[in-house]
Parts: C-alpha cells; structure tokens; sequence
C-alpha cells in the first residue's frame, strides 16, 4: 500500500439535506479523511466556486442557520471523536453574534481549529484570541497574490498552521502543481507553520505532487461535485465520496 496522505476534506453543512451530509461526512472519514472542514453556509461566499456557491445556496433557501450548522458538528464529533473538524466560513457571519462568543459555541461543539479566508491575519477582529481562549487555532489564509514581505510577516507571526491556497481565483478549476506553486510553499512554512495547501485539488495525482511540501492535502469542490451528482441515491454518493477520499489519500 502507498504511504497514505493527510487530507483535510470539505463539506458544506446540511448539503443537500441533513441525512445527506452526514452519509457524506462518514464516507470521507471512511475513505481516510483525517480532517472535515465543514463550512457554514453564507450567502456570499467571495472565495468559493460555483460547486459550493450553489449548495451555500441551496442550504439558506431552506432557513438553515447557524446554530443548525453547529447541531450538525456536533453529531460529527460524537459519532467520529477521533476526526478534527475545523469550520470554515466567512467574517460577518461569527463577528455577528461576537467572536468570543461564537468561538465557545464551536469549541463546545467539538470544533479544534477556525478558518475564515475574510479575516486577514493582522487585522483578526481577535479570532486568533478568542480561539486560544477557546482551545481551538485560527488558520489564516495564505494566497499567491501576496506581496512577498506580507507572505514572509504571515509566515513569522507564530501560527501553528496556515492554509495555503495554491492559486488566485475562486476554487473549484484545476490547480497546476509546478515550480511556482512549491515556491510559494516554502515562502509560507518558511517560519515553521504546518501547512494545508488546497483549491483546485481534484486528484490522487495533484496530491502525491503536494504530500512531501504540506501537512495536509485539502479538497473540497470535488466532494460537493460527487454528492450533488448522488444526492438521489445514499449508497452512491456515499461509494462516490469514500472512493474519491481513498484517491486523494493515496490508498487506491
């Protein structure tokens, strides 16, 4: 068997329905997830793709909230106590009711890590705070389109782990593994953060071209793809989603 790849894995909360999502959930950690970052839905998700655009969408239109999100992580906890979850969702929608306060509210539901792409690392609002005060990490977000001295002062203010995205745009669209992709990487762990590099990762090729230089391969896009392609049938989009997660893992 090849070595196997971290892979933080992608899903939006109670897409396309409730049942759905946590079949999905448990094929993902079944196929080798060792994290799930669960986004909360929001109805302007500046970063993200027309695949997770329209199941952000999708949710809303059923008055999901995110107390709802949070009910879901924490059944996601209780039945896989051995999985990290890190919630990934947008400013206004945890300043809103406080940053301290929405902090506790997703620690006590089991969250370990935060990541809002929306909230630039030195400018936080006082996520990074609230979420050691909370027991949790907050993960900012590092992308090409930094200028080098703001990529390097991220790199050296001491995070334990940064998410790198590994091209400009919106996620979803192929991402190219080459020469200027693996640069980026060593300017961003250059401080000694842990790094996740996703957007755009589709394929167990693109991740074993990404293992040696990140903590964990991060895919997202692709699994939203799979389960709304099977959202009419569990046991294929629960076969979909595990067998796209043994791929990306590198066990088939």
């Amino acid at each position: 068997m090849n070595k196997k790849i971290k892979l933080m894995s992608h899903l939006v909360a109670g897409y396309p329905t409730d049942d759905l999502a946590f079949t999905a959930a448990k094929a993902l950690v079944d196929g080798g997830a060792d994290i799930l970052e669960v986004q909360l839905p929001f109805s302007d998700p500046s970063a993200d793709g027309p695949a997770i655009q329209s199941a952000c969408t999708k949710v809303l239109s059923r008055g999901y909230k995110t107390k709802d999100g949070l009910a879901f992580i924490e059944k996601l906890h209780k039945n896989f106590p051995n999985v990290k979850i890190y919630i990934m969702s947008y400013g206004s929608l945890i300043y809103t009711p406080g940053i301290n306060e929405f902090c506790k509210k997703a620690s006590t539901a089991g969250v370990t890590g935060m990541i809002i792409p929306d909230l630039p690392f030195d400018f936080d609002e006082g996520l990074t705070k609230a979420c050691e005060d909370n027991g949790m990490i907050n993960i900012p977000v590092a992308a090409p389109s930094m200028s080098r001295e703001r990529l390097l002062k991220m790199a050296n203010a001491g995070f334990p782990y940064i998410y790198a995205a590994l091209r400009t745009g919106i996620t979803g669209t192929d991402t190219k593994i080459d020469s200027d992709t693996l640069e980026f990487l060593k300017s961003v762990s250059s401080g000694g953060s842990k790094i996740y590099g996703g957007f755009g990762i589709s394929t167990g090729e693109q991740s074993k071209a990404l293992c040696d230089y990140v903590e964990g391969v991060v895919a997202g896009s692709v699994f939203v793809r799979l389960i709304t392609e099977n959202q009419n049938d569990s046991d294929k989009l629960y076969e979909a989603v595990k067998a796209k997660a043994q791929e990306l893992t590198g066990q088939i």
